[in-house]
């Protein structure tokens, strides 16, 4: 029962930090599952993409579409491509090892970051 309290807790923050700053799975939700609670890198992907779907889909959005600031085409099209994008992306990161999958993770991340501060 604690260790549902924890994810309870966990999953809460995450959202919090999503809800502020629109970031959520690959930058806060896939390294916290593997540094905090040992998932694999596939684990934490899957794992990460199984719950984003329900909670930050409809509730973050509806707060923001309530205050104007959804693009509704963009969205919907990026919705479509993201559901059949990330089932053909899931298909190719199973063939990777764990440790090439880390490693193009957090080359990405590393690359958003410097993009964001550089610019």
């Amino acid at each position: 029962m604690l260790t549902y309290g924890l994810y309870l807790v966990w999953g809460s923050t995450i959202g919090f930090c999503s809800g502020i700053v629109g970031i959520g799975g690959g930058v806060l939700i896939i390294p916290s599952l593997t540094l905090l609670f040992g998932l694999s890198q596939h684990q934490s992907q899957g794992t990460s993409l199984a719950m984003m779907v329900p909670p930050i889909g409809l509730l973050a959005a509806w707060r923001y579409w309530q205050s104007n600031n959804v693009i509704l085409p963009i969205a919907l099209c990026g919705a479509l491509g993201f559901f059949l994008g990330g089932y053909f992306g899931a298909t190719v990161a199973h063939h990777f090892a764990e440790a090439t999958l880390k490693k193009i993770f957090g080359v990405l991340l590393i690359a958003l970051g410097v993009k964001m501060l550089a610019f």
